[in-house]
Order: C-alpha cells, then sequence, then structure tokens
C-alpha cells in the first residue's frame, strides 16, 4: 500500500464529504477501501441506542461470492469492548482461530464468515456511533501498520461526515487554541524538528512547542532501553509552573514487554482521559500519581523499526477528555520526530567521522608543535582515548631490546580504571612471538581477548592489566621498536572500526616522527646550550645574527610558503611582537594575508578575513610603500587617520605597528607587517632598519622563486619531450616487431593514447571511392568507440588565447603505404580544448610514417604466406597422390599375384577333387574283394598271413576311408582359399558393383587365418561376428576388402606388440540403417587401445607408430580416402587406453535386391 494511494482516495473523500448525503459517502467509500485493500468486505456497523452496544451493519461493498452481512444484527461488544473502543483503540485480526478472542466473539466472526478483521470505531466527540469493519474472508491476512493508520483516517473522516449531516448532536469541547492557529503552531513545530541539528536542541523543540499546541501541563520525551526490559528515563520536558520535573526519573513496568511493546512498535496511540476510570493496575497508577499525572498520551516513537521510546502528554491539573485532533497532531509530530532522530544518527556518525578525522589532524598538529616528549605522550593519550571512548590508552616503552622489558611511560585513563603507569611488564616469548611482526609495522587487534586464541601467559598479563579488548600498534623510531601505543577496553569487548585501526596507526606512526624529531631537538638543544654562554656575552650582536640566520633560511629554501612561515616565526621571536603578517597584493591593489605567526591569545587574521579592500591602498596603487618606503605607528590613537582606517585596525586588534614593502623586482608585490596588539610601542630604528632588510630579503626569496619555478616549468617540458621520444622510440619498436596488422594497429592506438594523454586515438583507411571507416580505436572509459562507425570531422573552436592561436579537439596525420595515401592516424581530445604542440604533430606524423612501414611489411608477408600456403598444399596433394599411387600398384599387384596363384592352383586342385571320388570307390571295391577272399579262404597261405601281418591290414582297412575323407577336406580348404583370394584380389571388378559385405569381410579373415591362430609367441585371436541382415551394397569391392584388411592387420598387430594376460578378441558387427540408408561396419578389438596423441594422427600420410621397415603408415591414411572420398563415408576411430579400440565404417549405399 502506498502513501500515495491513501493521499490520493483521502483526498477525494475530502472533497466530496461536505455535499453528499451519509448513504453516498459511506458506500463510495467501503468501495474505494475494498478496492485499495483488496480486501473481501468493508462494512459500516451502527449501535443501537436501544439495545446494550448491539446494532447492526447499515453499509457494505463485498466481494463476488461474499455473503451479505447487511441488517444482521450483532449483541456481542457489551462491556469488554465499548471501553476500548471508545478510547479510540483497534482491533486487528490476522486470524481469527490463533488470536486470543472469546469463544463468543470467534462464533460471532465465524457466522460472518471472517477469517481476518480490521474493526476501527466511528467516533463523535464522547459518543461511540459505530465500527469500520474491514473483513477477509478466505484466509487469514496479516494488517500492516500503515493500512491500519489509513482506516483509522477513513474512521475520523465518518465523524467528522455523520456531525455535520446532523446525525448525532453533541456539544463539542471547545479547544483552547483555534485551529487555524493549531495548524500553524504544528506547521511551525514541525519546521523547527527539521531544522533542529542537535539532539538537546530537537527535544527541547518538541516539547515545548507540543506542550502550547495542545496546552498541557507536561509534554515529555521518555526514551526506552529495549536491553533492560523496556526500561527507561524521561531525556526532555517542558513543564507548567507549580508541576513538578520528571526529567532524568527512571520508569519501569514490567508488563511494558508483553503488554504495550508490539502496540505501540505497531504506531497505536495510549490515551487516557483520566487515570482513576481507565482501569489501570497498581503499580502503573501508582507511577502516574507519583509524577501527578491526571490523564496522558503516550505516542511512539519509531526509530530505525525499533520502539525507541514514547512522546508524553499529562495532564496533571485535572481529567482530559482528548479530541481526535489530538492524537493526529501529537502522532504527526511523533513521526517527523522519529526521522528527525535518525536523520540526527546519521549526522552523529558523520560528525563522529568528521571529528575523527579533525582529531588526527589535531593530534598530529600538537604532536608537531611540541617538543617536550612528556608533553606530547599525555596530550596523546588524552586526546585519543576521548576520540574513541576507550578506557585507557599508554603508551609503553621497552627499556631494553634484548629481553623487551619495559613500562607504560605515559597514559589517560575513564573513570573507574586502575592506572599501569609505571607498570613493569616482560613477556619471556614477545621476543619470539611478537617483535618482529611489531618492527614490520603490523598491528594487533583483539575485540576479545578469550576469543582471540592467545596463550594463557599473555593472557595472564593482560588480565593483570584488566584489559578485555585492545589494539596494541607498533611506535618506530627511525628503523627500531620504540615501544607500542596500547588502547584498552577494560569493562567489556568491543568491535574495533577500521576506521579507528587506521586512526590508531597513523597516531603511532606520528608519534615514531616525533620520537625523531625530539632526538633531533635534543642534539640541538646540547648545541645551542654551548652556544648560550657566548650568545650573552655578545648580546648585542643577537640581532645581527638572527637576521643572518633568517636571510640564510630564506636563501636556502625554494619553497616561498615555507620562507613566510620561516620569516613570520623569526622576526616575532626576535621583535617579541604580538603579530607578524606577510599581505600580498592583487591585481586590483586589495590583498590577503597569505603568512602570519600570532602570539598565543590573539585569533588568526588569516582565519578572520578574506579579501581586504583597503580604499587607500587601492586608490594610490600601494602609496607610499610603492616608493619603497616604511612606516611605523607607535599607537593608532595618536594618529590623525580617518574613521574606517581606524575601524579596520581596531578589527586587527592593533595598537601599534610598522609596514616595510616587499618588492619583487621593481614591483611592490606585498607589505611585511609587524603588530603590537597589547599596548603602544616604541619603534626602534635599528627594528626598522631590521624589516627593511628584511622585506627586501623576501623580495629577493620572490625572485628566486620566479626563477626556479621557470627553470622547473623548462625542466619538465625537458622531461616531458624526452619521455615521449622514450616512448615513441618503444611505440616504433612494438611496431616492428609484430607483423599482424591488427596487433600493430591496436598496439600504435593505446601506446599514443597514453603517450599524448589525449581521450581518443583512431586509425581511420580509405576505400578506393575514397569513403572510409574506422579499423582501430583506443579510447578512455567514459568515451564510446568510433569502430565501426563512419567519421564524422567537425572544427570546434573557442576564443583565440593570447598567441592567436585557436584550441582544436583533434589532429590528423596521414598513412601512406609506399606512394598511396592508406588512411589518417587521428588524435581526440573530447572532453575539452586542446592547443597541439609541434612536437606532438611531429611525434603523429612520425607514428603515421612507421605504420606506412608496417603495411608494406604486412602486405609482403600476407603475400609470401600465401605462396607458402598454396606450395605447401600443392606438396601435400602431391604426397598424398604418390602414397596412393604407389598403394594401389602394390595392391593391384597382389591382386594379381592372388588371382594368378588360385588359378594355378585351382586346375591342380580340381583335378585332384574330380579323381577322389572314382579312387574312393575302387578303394571300397578292393575291399570288399578283399574281404571275400577273406571269407572263401579262411585259411591262406602262410606267406599271405605273413604279409597281411607285415602291412598291418586291418589298420590299413579301417584307415584307408578316413585318409580319403581328409584328402576330400583338405581340398575343399584349398578350393575356399582359392575363392576367397578371388574374392579379396577382384582385379576384373575395378567399377561399383553390387557385392556382399560379408563375403569380403570373411575373405580377409581367411588370408589372416594364419595370424589368427595360436603360437608360442602369440595367443589365439578370437574372431566375433556379429552380421546384420544385409542387402548387396553397391561399392568397390577389392578397394573396401583393402580397408578391412588394413583394419584387421593393425588389430592383430597391435595384439602382437602387448604383453598382457587379456584373451586377445576381435567383434565384428554389421547392420543397415533403413532410416538413413547407411550401412555401418564395426571393428572392436579388447586390446591396449591408442593414445589421444596417436589417434589425432592416425589417419595422417606416412603416420606410424612401428619400427623401421614394418609400416609405411600409408594403410589407415589410403583406407580414410576409399571411404570418404570413393563411397562418400565416414571411417572414425575412438580408443581408451587400456580398454581397446574401435573403428567404425559408414557407407550410404544403393540397395540391391537380396
Amino acid at each position: 500500500m502506498t502513501f500515495q494511494k491513501f493521499k490520493t482516495l483521502t483526498d477525494s473523500i475530502n472533497r466530496i464529504r461536505p455535499p453528499l448525503a451519509l448513504n453516498t459517502i459511506f458506500e463510495n467509500t467501503a468501495i474505494s477501501v475494498r478496492q485499495l485493500l483488496n480486501v473481501d468486505r468493508v462494512a459500516i456497523f451502527k449501535f443501537d441506542p436501544n439495545i446494550d452496544r448491539g446494532g447492526k451493519f447499515i453499509t457494505e461493498d463485498k466481494a463476488e461470492g461474499t455473503p451479505s452481512v447487511l441488517t444482521k444484527q450483532v449483541h456481542c461488544f457489551g462491556q469488554l469492548f465499548a471501553t476500548p473502543y471508545f478510547q479510540g483503540q483497534v482491533q486487528a485480526v490476522a486470524d481469527i482461530y490463533a488470536a486470543d478472542l472469546s469463544p463468543q466473539h470467534v462464533e460471532t466472526l465465524d457466522q460472518l464468515q471472517v477469517r481476518a478483521d480490521l474493526v476501527v470505531p466511528v467516533l463523535q466527540g464522547n459518543y461511540l456511533w459505530g465500527l469500520l469493519c474491514v473483513h477477509h474472508c478466505q484466509f487469514p491476512r496479516p494488517w500492516h501498520r500503515e493500512e491500519i493508520s489509513f482506516v483509522q483516517q477513513i474512521a475520523e473522516y465518518f465523524g467528522v461526515a455523520i456531525q455535520q449531516a446532523g446525525q448525532v448532536t453533541k456539544p463539542k469541547s471547545q479547544a483552547k487554541i483555534p485551529a487555524a492557529n493549531r495548524e500553524q503552531v504544528l506547521a511551525k513545530t514541525i519546521s523547527k524538528i527539521r531544522q533542529s541539528l542537535e539532539i538537546d536542541e530537537l527535544f527541547k523543540a518538541v516539547v515545548t512547542e507540543v506542550r502550547a499546541l495542545l496546552v498541557a501541563d507536561r509534554v515529555a520525551v521518555f526514551q526506552l532501553d529495549p536491553d533492560k526490559n523496556w526500561e527507561g528515563e524521561f531525556v526532555a520536558e517542558d513543564v507548567a509552573e507549580g508541576w513538578q520535573s520528571v526529567l532524568s526519573e527512571r520508569a519501569y513496568d514490567h508488563h511494558f514487554g508483553e503488554q504495550f511493546a508490539d502496540q505501540f512498535f505497531q504506531g497505536r496511540v495510549q490515551a487516557i482521559n483520566d487515570i482513576y476510570a481507565a482501569g489501570l493496575n497498581g503499580y502503573r497508577s501508582d507511577v502516574l500519581e507519583e509524577f501527578q499525572v491526571r490523564a496522558n498520551l503516550m505516542v511512539p516513537v519509531i526509530k530505525n523499526e525499533t520502539l525507541w521510546g514514547l512522546l508524553c502528554i499529562h495532564q496533571c491539573e485535572g481529567p482530559r477528555q482528548w479530541s481526535k485532533d489530538d492524537l493526529k497532531y501529537v502522532q504527526y509530530i511523533a513521526e517527523h520526530l522519529s526521522v528527525a532522530l535518525h536523520q540526527l544518527k546519521l549526522l552523529e556518525q558523520l560528525r563522529y567521522q568528521t571529528e575523527q578525522q579533525k582529531s588526527l589532524t589535531g593530534v598530529i598538529t600538537r604532536i608537531r608543535e611540541s617538543l617536550d616528549l612528556e608533553t606530547i605522550f599525555q596530550t596523546t593519550a588524552q586526546e585519543v582515548r576521548q576520540l574513541l571512548k576507550a578506557d585507557r590508552v599508554g603508551i609503553f616503552f621497552f627499556q631494553c631490546e634484548e629481553d623487551w622489558e619495559g613500562q607504560f611511560v605515559a597514559e589517560d585513563c575513564g573513570e573507574g580504571i586502575s592506572s599501569i603507569l609505571a607498570e613493569k611488564d616482560y613477556d619471556q616469548g614477545f621476543g619470539k612471538n611478537y617483535a618482529a611482526l611489531y618492527k614490520e609495522g603490523q598491528m594487533y587487534v583483539a575485540n576479545d581477548l578469550y576469543k582471540s586464541g592467545l596463550k594463557d601467559c599473555h593472557l595472564q598479563i593482560l588480565e593483570h592489566l584488566e584489559v578485555r579488548a585492545n589494539v596494541v600498534s607498533p611506535i618506530i623510531n627511525g628503523t627500531e621498536l620504540w615501544g607500542l601505543l596500547c588502547i584498552h577496553q577494560c569493562q567489556h569487548p568491543r568491535q574495533w572500526q577500521s576506521s579507528e585501526i587506521e586512526f590508531i596507526n597513523q597516531i603511532a606512526k606520528h608519534l615514531g616522527v616525533a620520537l625523531e624529531q625530539w632526538s633531533q631537538v635534543e642534539q640541538l638543544k646540547l648545541q645551542a646550550s654551548q652556544l648560550a654562554y657566548i650568545s650573552s656575552r655578545e648580546r648585542a650582536l643577537e640581532q645581527q645574527q638572527l637576521l643572518s640566520q633568517t636571510i640564510n633560511a630564506i636563501r636556502d629554501s625554494l619553497q616561498i610558503e615555507e620562507i613566510f612561515e620561516t620569516t613570520t616565526k623569526s622576526i616575532q621571536s626576535l621583535l617579541k611582537t604580538d603579530r607578524v603578517v606577510i599581505y600580498q597584493f592583487n591585481v586590483d591593489w586589495s590583498g590577503q594575508f597569505v603568512a602570519e605567526s600570532v602570539a598565543a591569545g590573539w585569533p588568526l587574521l588569516a582565519s578572520m578575513r578574506g579579501t581586504i579592500h583597503d580604499t587607500y591602498l587601492m586608490e594610490t596603487q600601494g602609496g607610499r610603500y610603492a616608493q619603497q618606503k616604511t612606516l611605523a605607528v607607535d599607537d593608532i590613537n595618536a594618529a590623525d587617520y580617518e574613521p574606517c582606517h581606524n575601524a579596520l585596525l581596531e578589527e586587527f586588534h592593533a595598537r601599534a605597528y610598522a609596514i616595510a614593502p616587499i618588492m619583487e623586482g621593481n614591483r611592490l608585490w606585498g607589505l611585511l607587517v609587524v603588530y603590537q596588539n597589547s599596548r603602544p610601542r616604541h619603534w626602534e630604528t635599528d627594528e626598522i632598519d631590521f624589516l627593511a632588510q628584511v622585506s627586501a630579503q623576501l623580495g629577493v626569496a620572490l625572485s628566486q622563486a620566479e626563477a626556479v619555478a621557470q627553470v622547473r616549468e623548462q625542466a619538465a617540458a625537458l622531461q616531458k619531450a624526452t619521455e615521449r621520444q622514450r616512448a615513441l622510440s618503444l611505440t616504433i619498436d612494438k611496431i616492428r616487431q609484430s607483423l599482424d596488422i591488427d596487433v600493430i594497429f591496436t598496439t600504435t592506438t593505446q601506446e599514443v593514447r597514453q603517450l599524448l594523454e589525449v581521450d581518443r586515438v583512431a586509425i581511420y583507411r580509405f576505400n578506393p571511392d575514397w569513403s572510409g571507416a574506422f579499423v582501430a580505436d583506443s579510447i578512455v572509459d567514459s568515451w564510446q568507440p568510433t569502430m565501426p562507425s563512419q567519421p564524422m570531422i567537425q572544427d570546434v573552436f573557442s576564443k583565440p588565447d593570447q598567441d592567436g592561436q585557436l584550441p582544436r579537439n583533434e589532429v590528423f596525420v596521414p598513412i601512406s603505404q609506399g606512394e598511396n595515401l592508406w588512411g589518417l592516424l587521428m588524435a581526440y581530445q573530447t572532453s575539452k580544448p586542446r592547443y597541439w604542440e609541434g612536437d606532438e604533430v611531429v611525434l603523429l606524423t612520425q607514428v603515421g610514417t612507421q605504420l606506412g612501414i608496417a603495411l608494406q611489411q604486412a602486405e609482403l608477408l600476407n603475400q609470401t604466406q600465401q605462396q607458402t600456403a598454396r606450395l605447401n598444399q600443392t606438396l601435400k596433394t602431391l604426397k598424398s597422390t604418390q602414397a596412393r599411387l604407389v598403394q594401389g600398384e602394390k595392391m593391384a599387384g597382389l591382386g594379381q599375384l592372388a588371382a594368378g596363384i588360385a588359378h594355378e592352383i585351382n586346375n591342380p586342385v580340381g583335378f585332384i577333387s574330380s579323381n577322389l571320388e572314382p579312387m574312393q570307390e575302387y578303394v571300397i571295391h578292393l575291399l570288399e574283394l578283399l574281404q571275400l577272399y577273406q571269407q572263401q579262404y579262411p585259411q591262406p597261405e602262410r606267406l599271405i598271413q605273413d604279409k597281411l601281418n607285415d602291412i598291418e591290414f586291418d589298420f590299413i582297412v579301417e584307415d584307408l576311408p578316413k585318409i580319403m575323407a581328409s584328402m576330400k577336406l583338405g581340398a575343399t580348404r584349398i578350393v575356399d582359399i582359392v575363392k576367397s583370394m578371388q574374392v579379396f584380389s577382384r582385379v576384373d571388378e575395378s567399377a561399383v558393383k553390387n557385392v556382399d559385405i560379408h563375403q569380403g569381410i570373411d575373405s580377409a579373415l581367411l588370408i589372416l587365418k594364419h595370424r589368427l591362430k595360436a603360437c608360442k609367441q602369440h595367443p589365439k585371436i578370437n574372431i566375433v561376428k556379429s552380421y546384420g541382415d544385409l542387402p548387396l551394397i553397391q561399392c568397390y569391392a577389392s578397394h573396401l576388402n583393402q580397408v578391412f584388411m588394413n583394419i584387421l592387420v593393425n588389430a592383430v598387430d597391435a595384439f602382437w606388440e602387448q604383453n598382457d594376460d587379456r584373451i586377445p578378441k576381435i567383434q565384428i558387427a554389421t547392420c543397415w540403417q533403413d532410416n538413413t540408408q547407411t550401412l555401418r561396419i564395426e571393428f572392436s578389438d579388447n586390446g591396449s587401445g591408442i593414445s589421444e596423441e596417436t589417434l589425432a594422427n592416425i589417419f595422417n600420410p606416412f603416420f606410424t607408430t612401428k619400427p623401421v621397415g614394418k609400416g609405411t603408415g600409408l594403410g589407415l591414411s589410403i583406407s580414410y580416402q576409399i571411404v570418404t572420398e570413393m563411397h562418400q563415408g565416414k571411417l572414425s576411430c575412438q580408443s581408451t587406453a587400456g580398454k581397446g579400440t574401435t573403428f567404425l565404417i559408414e557407407i550410404p549405399a544403393m540397395v540391391s535386391s537380396r
């Protein structure tokens, strides 16, 4: 819910309230409130005077689906709710079932189908007219504070509207201050609150103005402390005469936290018209009686989402009926008080930071001003402790560096904190654990010693010193660890802020500087004491010696401010005057004090006055001083001066003065003035001469400073030119080191932009038609790049300078490639006009020339690289072609050899195969014949019997059929091998034909069968086939067989090279993919795999991992070309080290008939 929505609705109600009827006002408001709060029902309930706190709903606006409550009678209020509603209290229930409501109340709300409700009384004077009810029916809903305040405001408008309509005729209480005057007082109060920059001033404005506004007996501000169970005290009050003060009185109500804290936090105001009729508990009644309170208002003050306190309005003389205006005004003032408290908190933080920095500057200044070490230490300890609000600040001095024993030599302690001054301290572990760290400048910070991880011995020392939290910073004197600056928090832990730690560190560093200065001063004191005796004897020469020292100091220094400071201090010390100043003239002969040394007790003129307009000096352009004349006045009261002149001198607190002019060459630069403030003074001649001599030396110092400034300016210009030339050489070297034109452009624009300190440097390239575009750009972060937009070249001029030159925003120089204008090198100063120096333009021109040379070099390099690339591609093509020819010839020869061998073997094998059948038949017939002989002649001759035994006839009869079968099998295998060799070679099949892929794979396996068998050196290689149902494939069969052979040979070679115990296995899988019309052939093995480096090169020509003589490196390269180029397929390889390798062949094929 936004404030703007509240204001809009409130304004609308204010506009429609006077002229409309009550019913119209109620209806319009109910609609607007329900829509604005997004609730289910908004209804107006009116009490019936004839029923004891009963009544009915007379107007409502409800959401669709929500039942109506119009004309419903409600009788549940009674004495339980009447008094709170009459006192203006609001009932906000987020969930009726979770709230502490009576059963009857819950039953009544349940009948109205209410789950969450917000009820605000509608009051007319002292009469409770009715209720404004906001209902949420479907589910619970929390009510926000601004929603409650909004509905309360609507209820107040209803009360006004009812009164105007004549519905209730109750007499108005007469306000003691008219309404118009109240508004003026309220505006005045808010203005004072906003203007208050101090907490006491803020509280005083609030209590004073509120008491006057409400004509109350007492108005007080009560501050609460949640950490002390909401105990608090009155911190401000304004009380009428005759009534006691409650300022600084503390009060504590042990029921406050549970009964009132949440209500006040939600913005609820407690109004008691009479404490004796309000039903207060005994304790609260006693407290109010003690404070002489009869009626009171308590308004919450919220600060940073916390209940900060209460604004209390007390009526002591008697009871008081608090009006709605009273409540509205104090609530409004309390809200502004809350905002002001928050703003003062922010202001306090800012002041603290400012005060801290100011204190740091002050402490450092006092450290530098004093030469007394004890004073420095004591001043530092006091101011640091007061600023940090610490319990103790001590300065610890190490007496012996060998064992690091020492003692505190200065401290400042808070009230109740024991002193540790002169406390001896010896930590055996200090040298080992901390000394080196402190010497390096490191600090020690502990927010709580018991949580810092310190050893017990260290804790005991700090407990003895009553320390709970501390910060320790080393004090370094030169390079030695002199001591420690210790800040102690004794009563409780403390979270040290980073700003505080840095502040302590800075103080410690300046204490180290003060120690060094003190050492030097001590040495100087020793020297001065030695000269004191001589000085006292030669008193007459004191003035001249001091003058000489002053002149030497002026001549030795080139810093004019330092010269002025030294001079004024020396003159004041020598002449023992109250003030010495140096006054500088402006062009119009006005002037100001630029240096001053003043005695204690007199204000600084430089801080009192800015520019001084002395009419005499301005009109006479320096008057007598321009003629190098001095002036001495012993008493201004005796001088015949104009009143204005006397007034100016009195403002300077001057009673007597002496003036000597300061001439820079022949020009009056200023005045050296000596003032005596406390009394008249007679100026001696030697004193005036002394001033004249010093002023003359000041003139010399000014001339020297001017000359030195010119020399420095020239030296700076020379150094800048040297640096630019050096940077130019580096830029040119970077241009020459690279042949990449993009790198050259990027480097050049960046280097030139940084070198010239411009906003943008760009390179613009011309097209053949003299249009162009930016090709490189370097800009500062706050400007947009020009690439690749077209250039907009526009001269930007301002007024000419004293030499008649015009500042330009850009400068262009040409970039030529040979004889042709290639483009422009541009430098822009976008933020302001700029005068381009000649050497800057020359530098840009030199860079442009080098860019032209770089362009020519880059062009030559590009041509060379293109020629090299073409030669490399030609060489690669030649090598590939040569390899393919060699391998093709080799495979053709192998195919022809295999075909020839197959042809030569095929004829005798065919002869043998054709004769084996009749031979087997003949043998069977002969055996049958022999069997018949044995049957017919069972008892053969002995010679025959012996022969049968010798030849083992029975064995022959048994073994001969087996031999015949074996011969037949052998012949069949020879025939199969011959067919496989014919299939593999296919010398007559160089064109695309329909082939059986499985037949080609099997032929390769059959040729390699002798390498697949087990032998002494290698185990058997198992072949696992997983053939799919393939159609006949149109392909180059002999070339594809060569691919199969190469893949299988590489797999077998890999198995023969490995030495592990795994069982070699080659899996061959084929399948036909109908959706993509693709043949997939996969060869997988479980070998040792291929490394990533080798896998990236296996298809490259001549790449091989085999020893010399065992491989050419062409097999897989040619296989890759056969698959990808001849068959427009894919050949890929996947391998995992230690797990195996898979070759996948994918060939798009034209399906033939199966």
